[in-house]
């Protein structure tokens, strides 16, 4: 397994990060609301606030003032957490079979396994408040005027 990036994982990430940004006030967000501000198709949208949903990452609240909120605090969600949450299952393992019978072969999955461990491990240690404040720190930095 080669970790990557999908559209999927990215727009999920994309939509919890707006969700965080307003943790703190306990407003929801609207799936049109969300999907303007990153650019997201609404229908694709839905479909992954509800696979959110039933991963216990978000909870919904109905009601004309009703959407989406994050069900936990910003920093109990890991990037591990939304990913296992939206492939399904534990999370993506190397343990498919070997192309060749050449000892070099086992060498080489024992690698990609050791890859794969570290990847995860990463994705486990950062959470979307990390996200969230280094995407305030980048606005910030790019709101900064230089004057000469």
């Amino acid at each position: 397994m080669v970790l990557e990036l999908t559209c999927k994982y990215e727009y999920c990430l994309l939509a919890l990060l707006e969700l965080a940004a307003v943790y703190t006030s306990r407003q929801p967000l609207q799936i049109r609301q969300i999907a303007a501000r990153q650019s997201i198709p609404e229908r694709y949208l839905e479909q992954l606030l509800l696979t959110l949903k039933r991963g216990g990452v978000v909870q919904s609240q109905r009601g004309m003032n009703g959407g989406y909120l994050l069900a936990r605090k910003p920093e109990q969600i890991s990037l591990l957490d939304v990913l296992i949450c939206i492939e399904g299952g534990d999370p993506p393992q190397s343990d498919r079979p070997s192309c060749s019978a050449e000892s070099g072969s086992s060498v080489i999955h024992e690698v990609w396994k050791e890859s794969a461990q570290a990847a995860q491990a990463v994705l486990a240690q950062h959470t979307m408040q990390d996200l969230l404040e280094q995407r305030l720190e980048l606005s910030q930095a790019s709101n900064q005027m230089y004057y000469i």
